[in-house]
């Protein structure tokens, strides 16, 4: 530690050895940085900032129906290309800087010149700040203002362009779509035209359509057995039946109502009797009543007798009903029978046509195939059509981006460049540090031995005793006065640097 720190002293002794060189060196270099400081322009910054929202209310309510661009990665697009030269010239002509420039060289520096100071910055939360320096604070305002003119009125020009062009296309694309349409529409109509005999069996497929008529048929053929088989059965069973049958006369309830009329009349001489004799008239009324009664029941018995002995015929209700299933089942064996004869007949038909309908039904299948895809295509293109339409009113007549100038145009009173103070500090002292470094180097290149440790390093030899210079008085105020006149100088450098210090930062206009 103690070398390191002798060795560092060595070196701040043979720089103070030149200390003259040093502020020399210290002088030169202040005076010229600040010869050259003073000379500098200021240059002013203008600045904007600008909100640019992309949420529209439109967005969610005609989501679906409208095509949604990216319209973020619109205004991103839009910032990197704000410096691109179709707009650096309109800018120019905006703020009248195209007039300085007559030659292509000087437009050229112009539009370079402009792109260099021209700052785009933000766009997290779709916040941006417009920049520019100049040294002049008017100009750089209305940079700034042309370059929120060029960025709010650019947003979606270039969309509406593309998407007038897609529209162009699609109309294009329909149109032949439609073309081919009808095309294939006229040839489907002129095939069947030809082959109207043989176009009712490809619908469903060839193979198909018999297997159902084969299946129809046999269906048919079942049926119809098992109709006849019921017919059969019903004309057996009407076979067994006869046509009428033989009923007893129906007994009618008189003489069981002359019963007990004759037992009422009985009981009410009994109850007479308690009271009256047998010779009461109201007895013997009665019982002349009882004798007219008796009478009327003997004849009826006598005509209900011969009335038994006396067959009826009526009609067997059963045989009707065999006779009715019998109409019915021979209906149904009829309207079978013509079934299956209408089933035979188309099957010998597809069976004839085996040959050439499976390739009619082949070419027909491909014209729909081909007349499907047209159709597909077209109403997709007529779908697309449609949100195109509807996607250009939407970007004509309202804005879906909105610009908002948060901060308009305005210029600092103080220059951004330069920073006098800062330089004017940096310039003694960077005078200072390269007359050290100066004076280092020459000490290295011309070495002197200030110390006894340098002269035993420097020979390898044993050191016996060193002798002090003693210096004259002469000498002593010589070196007096020097050292006098280096702090005096080394003090009005700084003084002179305070002072610009000062000035800068209270007396300048520009403070």
């Amino acid at each position: 530690m103690n070398l390191v720190l002798e060795q560092i002293l060595g070196y701040a002794r043979g720089i103070w050895s030149r200390r003259w060189l040093v502020l020399i060196i210290a002088w030169l270099v202040a005076v010229v940085s600040w010869a050259w400081i003073y000379s500098l322009e200021n240059r002013y910054k203008a600045q904007a900032r600008v909100y640019v929202d992309t949420q529209s209310l439109l967005k969610p309510l005609l989501g679906g129906m409208t095509l949604q661009p990216n319209l973020g990665q619109q205004v991103s697009m839009m910032t990197r290309t704000m410096v691109s030269r179709p707009n650096l010239e309109k800018l120019a002509r905006m703020t009248d800087l195209d007039l300085r420039a007559k030659t292509p060289q000087q437009q050229e520096a112009l539009y370079n010149g402009l792109a260099a100071k021209i700052a785009l910055s933000g766009g997290g939360d779709n916040l941006y700040s417009i920049a520019y320096v100049d040294s002049n604070p008017d100009l750089a305002k209305r940079v700034v203002q042309a370059l929120l003119t060029i960025f709010t009125e650019s947003s979606l020009g270039g969309t509406r362009q593309d998407l007038s062009k897609s529209q162009k296309f699609i109309d294009d694309q329909l149109q032949g779509y439609q073309e081919k349409l009808l095309a294939k529409e006229k040839e489907m109509a002129e095939f069947k035209r030809r082959n109207i005999d043989n176009m009712q069996v490809s619908t469903g497929g060839f193979y198909v359509q018999y297997n159902q008529v084969s299946s129809a048929l046999e269906e048919a053929k079942r049926e119809l057995e098992e109709a006849s088989n019921r017919k059969k059965q019903l004309q057996q069973q009407l076979e067994d039946q006869e046509e009428t049958l033989v009923m007893a006369a129906p007994v009618t309830p008189t003489t069981t109502a002359l019963d007990a009329r004759i037992a009422a009349l009985q009981m009410q001489i009994d109850n007479l009797r308690l009271k009256y004799t047998d010779l009461h008239p109201e007895i013997t009324r009665t019982k002349n009543l009882i004798a007219r009664l008796l009478e009327q029941k003997k004849q009826e018995e006598v005509a209900t007798t011969k009335q038994t002995q006396e067959s009826v015929k009526a009609q067997n209700p059963i045989y009707q009903q065999l006779t009715i299933a019998i109409a019915e089942a021979g209906a149904n064996v009829a309207t079978l029978n013509t079934r299956v004869a209408q089933l035979t007949k188309k099957q010998n038909q597809l069976y004839r046509s085996v040959d050439t309908v499976p390739q009619l039904e082949n070419e027909y299948n491909l014209m729909e195939r081909d007349h499907g895809i047209y159709q597909k295509s077209f109403s997709t293109l007529l779908d697309r059509r449609e949100t195109a339409v509807m996607t250009g009113e939407v970007q004509t007549k309202t804005d879906s981006v909105e610009f908002r100038v948060i901060d308009p145009p305005r210029v600092d009173g103080k220059p951004v460049w330069p920073n006098r103070p800062f330089l004017v500090t940096v310039a003694p002292f960077g005078g200072i540090a390269l007359g050290a470094v100066l004076a280092f180097l020459l000490g290295q290149l011309r070495p002197t031995v200030l110390s006894r440790r340098q002269l035993i390093e420097l020979t390898d030899l044993p050191l016996l005793g060193a002798v002090t210079m003693i210096q004259t008085d002469g000498a002593r105020s010589r070196a007096r006065k020097f050292n006098y006149v280096f702090f005096a100088a080394t003090g009005a450098l700084f003084v002179v640097y305070l002072a610009q210090i000062v000035y800068y930062l209270l007396l300048s206009p520009a403070a």
